[in-house]
């Protein structure tokens, strides 16, 4: 049995929850992994360590996410989805999903609760994704009232389809084709950062909101030619209309794994940089990484084993 305290971990398998089960076992916390799948859990994270537990949860089962919370001092909500398929939608994971998890955690007595969202959530925004991101905020507080909210930027590291997938296409095609004018802003952030915050927020209580945007910001086109420098490339970049974008999302929608969705054209349209006013890493003492430092360790290292997580893609 467990002595240390006991957080739960909803997600803790994704891009960004694996580095949040590391970070909390780091800072002493004994960590259950909540997933539907605790063999994958188990894989990743060994079974060696008496602090660690993978069981198995389903975030859409009332009883399962009761259970899961059981004698736990803290949670975590890592789960996120990008794309819609079935009965798998934005509402029912942001929005139904999240208030059920805060739910249970308040009715089993936890401490605290981390609810990953990401910046720029609103109710009132035009995208789909977006506005349940801000919908499932408002629930999340309205059953756990100083719920922890994590509002991460986009974020890179070493197996992400962010980064990664920029350099694949800038060394393959003969020109890029950006999503318009490539002026839509955003603020990067290294992925184990962000863990690291949560982590820290976690143990310390607060502040009850964090925006993890990295130490630059940049234009869509800006950051392109950045990560291109970087690999010693030469960017021709063309610039497509948003209106042509989601025609061909459209079409992409029709296959079985698009490559493309219109939702996905609509985040690109829309700035993600935290807000001055808001806390952030300086706030839980913390330095971001750059995205050039970590394109420098991405192209002089093997390409590692690329990830597509969801959770990339924060409001």
């Amino acid at each position: 049995m467990m002595s240390a305290p006991i957080v739960t971990v909803f997600g803790g398998t994704g891009f960004l929850g694996r580095r949040i089960v590391a970070r909390l076992r780091e800072h002493s916390f004994a960590v259950r992994v909540a997933s539907r799948h605790p063999a994958r859990a188990r894989a990743l994270f060994g079974s060696e360590d008496p602090r660690l537990q993978s069981v198995e949860a389903d975030i859409h089962d009332e009883r399962s996410v009761a259970a899961a919370l059981a004698d736990a001092h803290g949670a975590v909500n890592a789960v996120s989805l990008y794309v819609e398929r079935g009965g798998a939608t934005f509402e029912s994971v942001h929005v139904e999903a999240a208030r059920r998890i805060a739910v249970q955690a308040r009715q089993a007595g936890v401490a605290r609760l981390a609810h990953v969202s990401g910046i720029g959530s609103d109710t009132a925004s035009p995208s789909l994704y977006v506005r349940r991101r801000g919908e499932g905020e408002l629930a999340v507080r309205a059953a756990f009232a100083d719920a922890i909210l994590v509002r991460p930027a986009v974020m890179f590291g070493p197996d992400d389809a962010f980064l990664n997938l920029i350099l694949q296409l800038l060394r393959r095609l003969p020109a890029y084709p950006m999503f318009g004018t490539g002026a839509t802003r955003l603020q990067p952030a290294h992925v184990e950062d962000v863990a690291e915050a949560l982590a820290r927020a976690l143990q310390r209580g607060g502040p009850e909101t964090i925006e993890c945007g990295g130490p630059h910001i940049y234009t869509y086109r800006t950051l392109l030619l950045t990560v291109a420098e970087a690999a010693g490339l030469k960017a021709r970049l063309v610039p497509v209309p948003f209106g042509l974008w989601r025609a061909i999302a459209r079409v992409s929608e029709m296959l079985p794994n698009p490559p493309l969705t219109r939702n996905q054209v609509e985040l690109m349209q829309i700035d993600t940089v935290a807000s001055p006013s808001m806390p952030g890493f300086a706030q839980l003492g913390l330095s971001p990484r750059s995205v050039e430092d970590a394109l420098r360790q991405m192209v002089a290292s093997p390409p590692r084993a690329r990830s597509a997580s969801p959770e990339q893609g924060a409001a």
